[in-house]
């Protein structure tokens, strides 16, 4: 028996059944580089995901391990009861990066936890319990975070303190609506929000929470300025526009540091995490003063913002920044997405090809009737593994491969990447 092979049997036997596992074959990564990747058994993988777009800059990056270690040297944890210098140069540098108005940082260990915390800020500003979440949307896998997720296979109770109204999200190719250009799409769900709002509440709606692309549910993209014309509605009413931010910022889109970006809009509550650790347990909400300090009972976080992460993240942020990473996500991911069209329009069972800049997800079905082709997703995820190259797979009936590399790509890996993807679509064939 091989080491993965028996590490899979040690992980069945002490694990939770419903921990999913990619690969008919599971493998452990045990090192990783610049964009690459080893395993246990010494096989190296591109690697297209970065542990669900987490490793957003790159494995074993010397400026963020060399700050690690430096800070592992004098302390690696305080809580919040303390001052802590690492955690208030990451939340300035937050804030100012952000684009929210005097903005306000609160730390978290994960991205769950941040729209946790997030939904007790809007609760608490607008004292309501009444939240509007999009459809094919997901936000994590606590109790407040599972009901604000609208995915059948991601959501294993319908108990929630929350009162949920779920309304027309970005993924138009399953909806009613998929007949029609952008613009009657965007009036289409647009006449859904306001309908929702005036038959399914009473009114005094805390907020709404969007991922300006949907991360699980596909890399489902919006055309630009659809949550324009939300935030119109929502003001209206009062409403907390709420951005999860988790999969979409730092730049991965290309286009923009943030996805709300791409929509002419500032969110009221903006959610973050993943990649501005670089593989570092660190989330975070960010919101204007009044909301942020609306709070009226005590609060602390035992280990959100700890020296560690705060100091790691501080130089992720850094090397981001001085290097162009938004802009080298746009270039890389256009060229990526420019190798992969033809093959894409080509293949019958390509049902849609699309996303933005190093976030681009290609979605299967049947030929003629369009049913989700889960089979042909997981045979092109093996396919994929089998030429070394490791990508992610999503959306409400798992037939979405989603494809995220790290932020320092190079054009050479892009187009090794392509030539793999071209060959496993070919393979399937």
């Amino acid at each position: 028996m091989g080491i993965h092979a028996e590490l899979t049997e040690r992980t069945r036997a002490v694990l939770p059944s419903w921990l999913a596992l990619y690969y008919d074959e599971p493998i452990a990564i045990d090192r990783g580089e610049g964009r690459t990747v080893w395993d246990l058994e010494g096989n190296s993988y591109l690697d297209f995901f970065g542990g669900i777009l987490t490793t957003m800059t790159a494995y074993s990056l010397p400026e963020v391990t060399a700050a690690i270690t430096e800070q592992a040297a004098k302390v690696l944890h305080t809580s919040t009861l303390y001052l802590n210098q690492p955690m208030v140069e990451l939340a300035e540098t937050v804030a100012e990066m952000s684009g929210i108005p005097d903005a306000r940082v609160f730390f978290t260990p994960s991205g769950t936890e941040a729209n946790d915390a997030a939904m007790l800020l809007a609760t608490s500003f607008r004292r309501s319990n009444q939240v509007l979440a999009l459809r094919n949307s997901y936000h994590g896998r606590s109790f407040t975070a599972v009901a604000l997720t609208s995915h059948r296979s991601w959501s294993p109770t319908g108990y929630s303190g929350l009162n949920v109204q779920y309304v027309q999200g970005p993924y138009k190719a399953r909806s009613p609506y998929a007949h029609l250009d952008d613009d009657a799409f965007v009036d289409a769900a647009v006449a859904d929000l306001n309908q929702v709002i005036d038959m399914m509440t009473s009114g005094d709606v805390a907020a709404m929470i969007a991922e300006p692309i949907q991360g699980v549910g596909g890399f489902a993209t919006p055309p630009d300025g659809f949550f324009r014309r939300f935030k119109d509605v929502l003001d209206d009413y009062g409403i907390l526009f709420v951005a999860d931010e988790v999969q979409t910022g730092w730049g991965r889109t290309g286009e923009h540091m943030w996805g709300y970006q791409a929509h002419d809009i500032v969110p009221d509550i903006m959610t973050f995490a993943k990649g501005i650790g670089n593989g570092l347990s660190i989330g975070g909400v960010v919101a204007r003063p009044e909301i942020m300090n609306c709070i009226g009972a005590n609060s602390i976080s035992t280990f959100g913002g700890n020296p560690l992460v705060s100091a790691g993240a501080l130089a992720n942020l850094k090397y981001l920044v001085e290097h162009d990473l938004q802009g080298n996500a746009l270039k890389q991911g256009s060229r990526l997405y420019e190798n992969l069209l033809p093959t894409a329009e080509e293949t019958p069972w390509i049902f849609e090809f699309r996303g933005k800049g190093l976030m681009l997800a290609i979605e299967t079905a049947e030929p003629g009737s369009g049913e989700p082709d889960t089979a042909r997703a997981s045979r092109l995820l093996e396919e994929c593994k089998a030429r070394g190259l490791l990508i992610g797979k999503g959306g409400l009936y798992g037939n979405v491969l989603r494809i995220a590399p790290p932020l320092t790509v190079t054009e050479e890996e892009i187009d090794t990447a392509s030539e793999i993807i071209t060959a496993a679509v070919s393979a399937i064939d």
